[in-house]
Order: structure tokens, then C-alpha cells, then sequence
């Protein structure tokens, strides 16, 4: 099957790719920049800018500008906004999966439904007038009301990875903006397009000018961003050790934080599993994306007999994945977003070798013809894995799936629970009791129940727990609410209604 056409797409693409700060383009101003690639081909396809810190501070000052009428918008008004975006999202939605897959590499239908799963954030936020009602109490005590309200913390900012260039920015801008905040994106420098083009139909919708920025850049943005007085809290999602110097520094500069951070993702598959639906579920989330997913399943622990009934399947369908350029329609896999990442994958399975492990099926050296130069690797399978060695123990985010044998459901679950990272898991079963003890006793924050990738939907939130999250609320949904407001408590007393004299007495309900 051929590539879809999209010729509106090439007018969208900068061959530089520059910032997007108080309503407009701004062109990078002659400093440092870095190559953009494509990773089917392996050619320089453009070049993005990197931020220097005047450059963060004058799309922070767009911002904070911009705030005080915005936060006074009545929510209603706001929402309106977020509706025609959410309209022009729908409008635009193949030439920005498009964009995706030519900086990503990921096939396009897997761009197609990362856009939209954005989408789902954006209705959600459309309903905020909702979600920002307060609470209120008549006679809390003799003549005097309380109530608590919500409301905007200013200016917040999100850093975001690669994997997922335009969903996980609306995990965030959305939801802080339909709050009343301003808000500066810091995107992946590895695929930069897609956040311009989403501001850029954000200013279509009537959003006010310094509402939404976007600063391209490297660790000097993120940095700035962090120390930055007029940013009241901060986003994130990326790996662990990143996730927790965000956090630390955040915190250091009184920033609310939310950091998201590495994963390894386990599906445990019973006995009296499906096998054919647990092989499909298992292909899928390994090797989708690339495994260039936080929620990709890359640990399959197989409980007692059923190893040798998964394993052989799984290496079957994993020799015969379709790996072409992802802008092909009948490609189940495409490239890996750069050449250093895939160096760095086919290092791990070296690794898992030189450790012992099984090598079921190796992916390394995997050629596309015409792509030759393309940073492509095949599926990789490994067998009899331990919980010592280092691809069980590291998120190697690639399309690797390793393998570990259990006794017992018992067993399962305690593996689960010593891994450091507790992001996603799943249990493919058909035992109800066994179902609801996993879900109940399994440490990992998203649990899915023959569900292989259990991402939440926009109004439950997504979160893990343990060193995949740093910070005490998840993205979107209520607690996305919550984390881009505070709450303020109004007690209210009228003169007619005030006892006469001085009290010194702790006031109580009387």
C-alpha cells in the first residue's frame, strides 16, 4: 500500500525550524541549532533552533503578559476557544499524523491515533466551566458562609519527549490553558514540527497572542525554564533520571512539578490465557512504535507451562513483521527516531548475549530496501531472562521483548512489585479472582486486565507510581485540574450578622 497523499503538508514544514512566542513566528536568530531528521531515509530533513536563554525568557514574558486577561476570560469563553481548536484538530488531523511520522518515524496510522488521543484531552478541557466549580456551605457558623474556588497559577511551562510529539503536549496545554493559565511548551528537539503547527491552529481558533509558546531547545531551555521566577510549576515526561532532576530543581525554585518518568512495562500471561489474543497483545505493545512507547510492554513474565506455548508464536509473528518507511499504510513498524538511539538499542541486546540470555529472534542489521540508510533494527526477542540482568532491570525503549519465566502467580506478582519502575502492567487471564487480585495487589499506577496497553482515558488521568512518577498528581483528567489551579477557601460575614466586641478565641461553629 502507498503513502497517503498530503499535499498541503510540505507548506507546514520549515526548513528551519524556529520558536513560537507571543503569537508569531520567530526565526532563530543566528545561534546555535542542531539537524532535524528523517528517519526512514536517514537524511537531514531540516533544522531546529535551540533556544538561548534570552529567547526562554522572552517567550516567559509573552507569556506572563498575556496572563492576566486570559485568567479573567470568563471559563465559558475560554472553552469556546478550545472548541474551534478542538474543530480545526479534527480539520488537520492527517497532515499533523503526517508530520509525526516524517520526524518520528512511526507509521502513519499509529501518528493517526496518537493525534487522536490529543483530541480526547482537548474535549475533555472544553468542559472546564464543569470542572471549575467550587464548593460552598451556608452557615458554616453563626451568619457566615464559606466557599472554595479555583483558580490559575499564572505561567506554566511543559517539557516533552520525543516519542509522543503531540499527544503529550495535550496532556498538558489544554487543560492548564482551559484553567485560565498561559503556558510555554518546550518540545523534543528531535521532532520540533508538530508543536508549531498546533500553535499555529491555536492562533486560528482565537487564542489571545502570549497565550501559548513554544521555545525550541536543549537543556539551557529546560534549565532556564526551571529557574525562571515567573513559572509557577512545570511538566514533564521523559526518562527517570531526568524526570527526577526536574523535579529536585523545580521544587529548589518553589515550582509546582510533575514529572513523569521511565518505565518497564510487564504483561503477566496466566495459564488459562487466550493464547492467540495474548501473542496479538503482545506484538502489538512490544513492537509498536518501534517500542518507542512509555506505555510499550517490553518484560512479558509467563507463568508456569504457558512459556512454551507463547515463546514460538511470539518469535514466528516477530520474524514476520512488516518494517517499512511508516508513511507506507500496509507498515506494521517503522524506523527508530535517530542513529544514536539505535545504536544504543542493538547495545542492549550485545548486552543481553554477553549475560545469557536466549536470543529468540535478533533484529540487528534489519535493512529496508530503498531505505538503506534508514535507522532501522527489526523485532527482538529474548527468552529466559532474569530479573539480575540488565535488559530486564533498564527501559531500553526500543523493540525489544524479553521474557521471564514464573512458577507461579504468586511469583508474578512479586517480580512485578520489586521492579523500581511501576508506570504500566497488564494480566492476560480468564480467572475473575485472579483478575481482581492483580489489580489489587500489583504496586504499578495504569493496570490493564486483557487490555495490553491500559493508557487512560482523557477523564481518568494517567500516572505511575514508584520512579515513574515524581510529584503527587497524574496528567490530565481532574487531577490535571487540580495541578493547574489552587484552591482558595472564603469565609464570609455581613456587619448585621457581627457580634459585637473583640473575640480572642479561635473562631468555631456556634
Amino acid at each position: 500500500m502507498g503513502a497517503p497523499d498530503l499535499p498541503n503538508l510540505q507548506q507546514h514544514l520549515r526548513a528551519t525550524v524556529g520558536h513560537w512566542i507571543g503569537g508569531r513566528h520567530v526565526p532563530p536568530a543566528g545561534g546555535r541549532a542542531q539537524a532535524v531528521y528523517n528517519p526512514a531515509t536517514g537524511a537531514v530533513a531540516r533544522e531546529v533552533a535551540l533556544a538561548s536563554a534570552d529567547e526562554v525568557n522572552a517567550a516567559v514574558a509573552a507569556a506572563q503578559a498575556a496572563f492576566p486577561a486570559w485568567a479573567d476570560t470568563p471559563p465559558i469563553r475560554r472553552a469556546r476557544v478550545l472548541f474551534k481548536f478542538l474543530e480545526l484538530l479534527n480539520q488537520h488531523r492527517d497532515t499533523l499524523a503526517a508530520m509525526i511520522t516524517s520526524e518520528h518515524g512511526k507509521v502513519f496510522t499509529d501518528a493517526q491515533g496518537e493525534v487522536t488521543r490529543g483530541i480526547d484531552i482537548v474535549e475533555f478541557a472544553c468542559g472546564i466551566p464543569q470542572l471549575l466549580k467550587g464548593d460552598y456551605t451556608e452557615q458554616v457558623s453563626t451568619g457566615i458562609d464559606n466557599w472554595t474556588m479555583r483558580q490559575p497559577l499564572g505561567v506554566v511551562a511543559g517539557i516533552t519527549p520525543f516519542n509522543f510529539p503531540c499527544m503529550v503536549p495535550c496532556w498538558m496545554f489544554p487543560v492548564a490553558i482551559a484553567c485560565g493559565n498561559s503556558f510555554v511548551l518546550k518540545p523534543s528537539e528531535r521532532d520540533p514540527s508538530p508543536s508549531l503547527f498546533m500553535a499555529e491552529l491555536l492562533k486560528q481558533a482565537g487564542l489571545p497572542d502570549g497565550v501559548f509558546n513554544v521555545v525550541q531547545g536543549d537543556k539551557l531551555a529546560v534549565d532556564t525554564l526551571l529557574s525562571h521566577p515567573d513559572v509557577k510549576a512545570l511538566s514533564f515526561v521523559g526518562s527517570t533520571p531526568i524526570a527526577q532532576y526536574i523535579y529536585e530543581t523545580g521544587a529548589h525554585h518553589g515550582k509546582r512539578v510533575q514529572a513523569l518518568g521511565g518505565a518497564k512495562n510487564h504483561m503477566v500471561v496466566m495459564p488459562d490465557a487466550d493464547i492467540e489474543q495474548t501473542v496479538d497483545a503482545l506484538i502489538g505493545a512490544a513492537y509498536g512504535s518501534a517500542g518507542e512507547r512509555c506505555m510499550a510492554i517490553s518484560a512479558a513474565v509467563l507463568v508456569g507451562d504457558v512459556a512454551d506455548k507463547v515463546v514460538g508464536k511470539l518469535a514466528e509473528r516477530a520474524r514476520a513483521l512488516k518494517i517499512k518507511n511508516g508513511m507506507e499504510l500496509d507498515a506494521e513498524m517503522g524506523p527508530i527516531v535517530t542513529r544514536q538511539a539505535l545504536e544504543r538499542i542493538e547495545g542492549y541486546i550485545a548486552h543481553g548475549e554477553s549475560e545469557g540470555a536466549k536470543l529468540v529472534v535478533d533484529g540487528r542489521g534489519y535493512q529496508v530496501p530503498g531505505h538503506e540508510k534508514g535507522f532501522f533494527t527489526g523485532g527482538t526477542l529474548f527468552d529466559h531472562v532474569t530479573p539480575q540482568m540488565k535488559i530486564y532491570k533498564e527501559e531500553i525503549f526500543g523493540p525489544v521483548l524479553v521474557c521471564v519465566r514464573v512458577p507461579d502467580f504468586a511469583s508474578a506478582v512479586e517480580l512485578v512489585n520489586a521492579h523500581e519502575f511501576g508506570n504500566g502492567v497488564a494480566c492476560f487471564t480468564r480467572d475473575g479472582n485472579v483478575a481482581r487480585e492483580f489489580a489489587r495487589r500489583i504496586q504499578v499506577g495504569m493496570v490493564g486486565i486483557n487490555v495490553p496497553i491500559p493508557v487512560p482515558m482523557a477523564w481518568h488521568g494517567f500516572g505511575g507510581w514508584k520512579k515513574s512518577l515524581f510529584g503527587d498528581m497524574h496528567a490530565y483528567g481532574e487531577e490535571g485540574v487540580r495541578f493547574y489551579t489552587k484552591q482558595k477557601s472564603v469565609m464570609q460575614r455581613w456587619p448585621e450578622s457581627t457580634p459585637k466586641g473583640a473575640e480572642f478565641v479561635m473562631p468555631t461553629a456556634k
